[in-house]
């Protein structure tokens, strides 16, 4: 008996698995399409390397030898932050007295574990590859803030000169610029134009200030409000009408209060813009379970930021 070969019915799509490969050449498994950031990639990662025998470096998670963070570590950075979440209920400066929100604020990632210890280590020494894994992070969380919609400015929060002048460099703004050279922003427009302003009688002889010059950790919630009141104002910006009308989102490392991020509104607000909300790279307390679509929902009027500040410093 003659044996017919029964292929798939016509029009039907074959299984891609069953199909014979095509000869080619392999492509470098890497998230840049241009082949000059490739080889930057490799470049670095050699360099890294090379580094490593020279400087000994550990990671700053498990202090396994060799990396600045392991690829274990680096993995576990990762599903910290997998998930973008609305934080502002836990800050008290951006919820009022009816629990209303009055800055909607979007978190990468809780403030635990490999997060924070990454947090922390890049905030002190500003580690190259520290850099790669948190702005990812950070730029997950601004698309999901900003959900498709463009012509918004991403206003980072200054440091302060005291923490710049010990660091050498402010981290929101370096996170910011990888994302920029990364292509990880999708069009949106980094935007410097806050500024640091000194309020000397606000600042000194608070509890944990030196010479009133310190910086907010330990400080409580009153004491943090009255130290960043009135310590930012806003430049017009570039462009024709510069920084009036023009709809803002906040970005900041991490949120505990809301304080800054508040002071920060209101600078933005004197100077005419419109705050949509604001996005940070971790938060210090359990998520809340409001949506992330909902942020960009409308501008946030300017008395919203000021009529409650009084009340929540007593």
């Amino acid at each position: 008996m003659e044996t017919r070969h029964v292929g798939p019915a016509r029009g039907r799509p074959r299984d891609p698995d069953l199909l014979p490969q095509l000869p080619g050449r392999s492509k470098h498994r890497s998230e840049h399409p241009q082949w000059w950031l490739r080889a930057a990639e490799l470049l670095s990662g050699a360099a890294a390397e090379v580094m490593a025998l020279a400087v000994p470096v550990e990671c700053v998670c498990c202090g396994k030898e060799d990396r600045a963070i392991c690829s274990g570590c680096e993995r576990k950075v990762r599903l910290l932050t997998r998930d973008p979440f609305r934080a502002e209920s836990t800050a008290p400066a951006l919820v009022d007295t009816d629990g209303s929100v009055i800055l909607p604020v979007v978190a990468a990632g809780i403030y635990r574990e490999e997060l924070a210890q990454s947090v922390l280590a890049f905030k002190r020494h500003g580690q190259g590859p520290l850099t790669g894994v948190l702005a990812k992070a950070l730029g997950r969380a601004i698309l999901a803030a900003a959900g498709g919609t463009g012509n918004i400015w991403l206003v980072p929060v200054p440091s302060s000169g005291r923490a710049y002048r010990k660091r050498g460099f402010s981290q929101v703004h370096l996170l910011l610029k990888y994302l920029r050279f990364n292509n990880g922003l999708e069009g949106l427009n980094c935007q410097d134009v806050l500024r640091k302003t000194k309020v000397p009688t606000v600042a000194a002889g608070m509890p944990g200030d030196q010479k009133g010059l310190g910086g907010q950790k330990g400080l409580g919630r009153g004491d943090r409000a009255r130290r960043v009141r009135g310590s930012m104002r806003a430049v017009r910006g570039p462009g024709r009408g510069g920084l009036a009308g023009r709809p803002c989102i906040i970005v900041d490392d991490v949120l505990t209060t809301g304080s800054t991020l508040a002071e920060a509104a209101r600078a933005l607000h004197e100077a005419g813009g419109v705050v949509r909300g604001a996005v940070v790279l971790a938060a210090t307390r359990p998520p809340d379970a409001g949506p992330i679509s909902a942020m960009l929902g409308g501008p946030q009027a300017p008395g919203d930021i000021e009529k409650n500040k009084g009340r929540k410093d007593e």
